[in-house]
């Protein structure tokens, strides 16, 4: 998990982001836990799902209270999207479920985020462990990810 963290590290430098990862001794793997280990509230929380939609990975970014409707997703990037199995996602992402993060990807995907994550800040993203987030704003979290804005949310 180290060199994931670190692969994080590397993609918010190379960016010209701060350094914000913190690590926790819990697991920030699900929205409720990233949120009550940060001290903020669940919407602010930038989860990432990964999707395959043939053998491209799409990364939605989404805020942790919305559930994503693939058929949104699947109508923006003009293709039928699946769940992958967590070895496709490791493979292609290089980060095990619940640390992806959006950004470091071992394969750039396409990536989609949900427009509620714009009025909130900080925002708060998997830094590419189970246990470990960064802080950015919106207009970094885009920046950052290549992604661009989208309804996605049921």
């Amino acid at each position: 998990m180290a060199g994931s963290i670190d692969r994080v590290r590397a993609a918010l430098r190379d960016a010209g982001h701060d350094d914000t990862i913190v690590t926790f001794p819990d697991s920030t793997r699900t929205a409720a836990e990233a949120a009550a280990a940060v001290g903020c509230a669940v919407a602010q929380i930038a989860k990432s799902l990964v999707f395959r939609a043939g053998p491209r990975p799409v990364l939605v970014i989404a805020s942790g209270i919305n559930r994503v409707d693939t058929a949104k997703v699947a109508a923006l990037v003009g293709a039928a999207v699946e769940r992958p199995d967590v070895r496709w996602v490791r493979d292609v992402t290089g980060f095990a479920i619940g640390g992806v993060s959006p950004v470091g990807h071992l394969t750039p995907p396409v990536v989609l985020v949900d427009q509620d994550l714009a009025v909130l800040d900080p925002i708060w993203a998997a830094a590419g462990a189970p246990n470990a987030v960064f802080r950015t704003r919106f207009a970094d979290l885009l920046t950052l990810s290549g992604g661009r804005v989208a309804a996605i949310a049921e």
